[in-house]
């Protein structure tokens, strides 16, 4: 079994990642959320998932990173090595107005008389952290394997930036891919939004956006493990083996009042900024989520799936159980991780094919 440190954790990004707390007391009950011998029952974590977990927490995995080390912690956010194929190039295209540029990765791109599938990536890091560049090898590989373009982008990070600044930066990102078709080679009418953990909260938050202002057709959302309600371990409580390891009900507060610029959990928030809190979702794409059974996001992945079931939307809901936050990047050789990745995996290549669908 590979030993896998917080800090190479971090540097995968595939998961959240930056955490913390307004309040000295929710550090305090982030530190003892993050001991295995605290929580419930450790029989509630699949068996091949529960050593690679004991061994990041032991490595560091314990550490909760705050306000005051969040200028360190996105240092964690480094380039990876990237393979010679497929290749990738780096662009800065018109930013949203009066705003800086937004720097994008394109990996994979060809013009060719057949238009392949895009992907607009978004990475994950609680809204406070996080880059494109970290996600280029495993990018590459899934531009790969799917024959498609993928376009990655950087957006400005709360807390410095608040909503709806990194909303408007992807949605940039969103409009110049569109416009971009022809000389990226890709077919308009079958554009991905793909994100983890708060990625997948920010495509969610661009799916909406996109449907709301009609501009630009989405075919397909997959989130992985996304992060869609602020109001998750603030207004809403959760039971305690829920959202145990890896990414706790503090880390969760300190990230949505991060990007909100109000407490997580308020009464009102900024309309658009909280996917769960949007009232109507008909017309929104077809989607893919997938969680596991103890990842704090897991209620609140559950419901939204629902919702949008109820209303209408294709959706496939994929709940592993005995599985934590970032359980596929902690334990990438386990079964149930395997297992996790050909069923994300085969639900893209369905839309890839079709322009939608699951």
């Amino acid at each position: 079994m590979p030993h896998v440190s917080r800090r190479e954790l971090l540097k995968a990004g595939g998961i959240a990642a930056a955490a913390g707390s307004v309040v000295p007391s929710l550090v305090c009950a982030a530190e003892s959320a993050r001991s295995i011998a605290h929580v419930a029952p450790v029989s509630l974590v699949d068996p091949e998932l529960l050593p690679p977990l004991e061994s990041f927490l032991k490595s560091g995995g314990d550490d909760v990173l705050g306000a005051k080390n969040l200028q360190q912690a996105r240092k964690l956010w480094v380039t990876s090595s990237a393979a010679p194929a497929p290749v990738y190039e780096e662009r800065s295209i018109p930013g949203p107005n009066g705003a800086p540029e937004v720097h994008v990765i394109v990996i994979n791109a060809a013009t060719s008389k057949d238009k392949r599938p895009v992907i607009l990536h978004i990475h994950g890091g609680g809204f406070v952290a996080g880059t494109a560049a970290q996600g280029v090898p495993r990018l590459q590989q899934l531009a790969h394997d799917h024959d498609c373009v993928i376009v990655t982008v950087d957006y400005r990070l709360a807390p410095e930036t608040r909503f709806p600044g990194s909303l408007e930066d992807i949605y940039a990102a969103l409009k110049w891919l569109h416009h971009s078709a022809e000389s990226l080679g890709v077919d308009p009418s079958r554009i991905v939004l793909m994100g983890e953990s708060s990625g997948g909260g920010h495509a969610a938050m661009l799916a909406i956006a996109a449907r709301d202002r009609g501009e630009v057709s989405i075919a397909f959302q997959l989130l992985i493990y996304p992060m869609l309600d602020d109001r998750t371990g603030s207004s809403r409580q959760v039971p305690a083996h829920i959202g145990s390891y890896v990414w706790v009900p503090a880390e969760n507060r300190f990230a949505w009042s991060s990007l909100l610029g109000v407490p997580a959990g308020s009464r009102t928030v900024p309309a658009g900024a909280v996917p769960a809190r949007v009232e109507s979702l008909g017309g929104l794409p077809p989607a893919f989520i997938g969680v596991g059974s103890l990842d704090l996001f897991v209620d609140e992945d559950i419901d939204y799936a629902k919702r949008l079931i109820n209303w209408g939307v294709q959706t496939e809901l994929l709940v592993v159980p005995g599985a934590y936050h970032g359980f596929d990047v902690i334990a990438p050789e386990a079964a149930p991780s395997k297992a996790f990745h050909a069923n994300w995996t085969a639900a893209l290549a369905r839309a890839l094919e079709r322009g939608g669908g699951s």
